[in-house]
């Protein structure tokens, strides 16, 4: 349901994602999801109306965050969106807003 109403979100703000992985054809266990997750400065965790924010600086340990990144069945959570250095993980339309409204810094 989650990815049902992400991808409804894209669609109405006109976004394309640039790769789409179906989870459940490609499996993304705790080392992909941790070595993902040590590429970005922020990971946004939607579960429900609750929203955790974790800063990469200064990251819990790797048990807590598989946590934070995997679902039941102990693949990555989805929907899962990479912007920039930021991750979302789960769909919440607040957030996903100021995803869409934050303008990523240019690099030279």
């Amino acid at each position: 349901m989650s990815c049902k109403k992400a991808q409804g979100f894209l669609e109405q703000h006109d976004i394309e994602a640039a790769t789409i992985v179906d989870a459940s054809k490609e499996r993304k266990g705790p080392a992909e999801a941790l070595a993902l997750a040590k590429t970005v400065t922020t990971i946004h965790v939607a579960r429900g109306k609750k929203v955790v924010t974790i800063d990469m600086k200064h990251p819990p340990d790797d048990a807590a965050l598989v946590g934070y990144l995997l679902g039941p069945s102990g693949n990555l959570r989805a929907p899962t969106i990479r912007k920039g250095k930021k991750l979302y993980v789960g769909f919440s339309e607040e957030t996903y807003r100021e995803m869409v409204q934050q303008k990523e810094p240019r690099t030279k």
